[in-house]
């Protein structure tokens, strides 16, 4: 079973939704009582953006199993998708609870806190995701800019220094490096910054108009 589903997922991955579902589909009838089953069905629909039937696929394998984590963890995904937050978070806190431990978890405690305007969880939330997963750039960028908001530039700095070492084409790290440079009145790397985020992308606002004010100043 184990292989099966690691092969359902593999699918999931490469988007080959029909060949997954097909499989989804023998698993369910051959063992109708295995919360697996449902809970990749459900995070199929997730990846096809029906989260509304996800919900459905969710609630069947917690019926099954109300401690599987995997399914809360997805039950958690859909209803944030849904602008559930609050729900949502319940529902990521008993996936803790039931031993899930990973980046990704922390990093959806972490958007459900921001969306309820909770910046102390967000920040311990993102903070947890990064150290659970390195490489999990979208977290390492939220953990800065909360640090960033909360007055700790210069450690929002080198997070933000690390977003952009894990990937070059992250314009918003660099519009916020230019933000921390001209709040500590250093023009020239402000400037190299709000430009190197218009260049990534030419319709960030925020940055063009960072490079304007600057330009007046200058």
């Amino acid at each position: 079973m184990a292989k099966i589903m690691a092969q359902i997922q593999r699918l999931i991955a490469e988007k080959k939704y029909e060949q997954a579902a097909k499989i989804l589909n023998q698993q369910i009838e051959k063992n109708p009582e295995d919360p697996a089953g449902f809970t990749n069905f459900g995070n199929l629909l997730l990846a096809i953006g029906d989260d509304a039937h996800a919900l459905n696929f969710f609630e069947k394998a917690l019926s099954l199993d109300k401690a599987y984590g995997s399914a809360l963890f997805g039950y958690g995904n859909a209803l944030f998708e849904l602008g559930r937050y609050e729900e949502a978070l319940t529902q990521f806190m008993a996936a803790q609870a039931a031993g899930v431990n990973n980046g990704d978890l922390f990093y959806m405690i972490g958007r459900c806190a921001q969306e309820q305007s909770r910046p102390g969880q967000a920040l311990a939330a993102f903070q947890r995701a990064v150290e659970l997963n390195a490489n999990d750039v979208d977290a390492r960028f939220q953990y800065a800019l909360l640090l960033a908001q909360s007055g700790r530039l210069a450690t929002a700095d080198k997070q933000f220094l690390k977003v952009i070492d894990s990937d070059p084409q992250y314009a918003d790290a660099y519009y916020n490096l230019g933000v921390i440079a001209a709040f500590n009145d250093d023009v020239n790397k402000a400037q190299r910054m709000f430009q190197k985020a218009v260049a990534l992308n030419p319709g960030h606002v925020l940055a063009a108009n960072g490079l304007k004010t600057l330009n007046k100043k200058i």
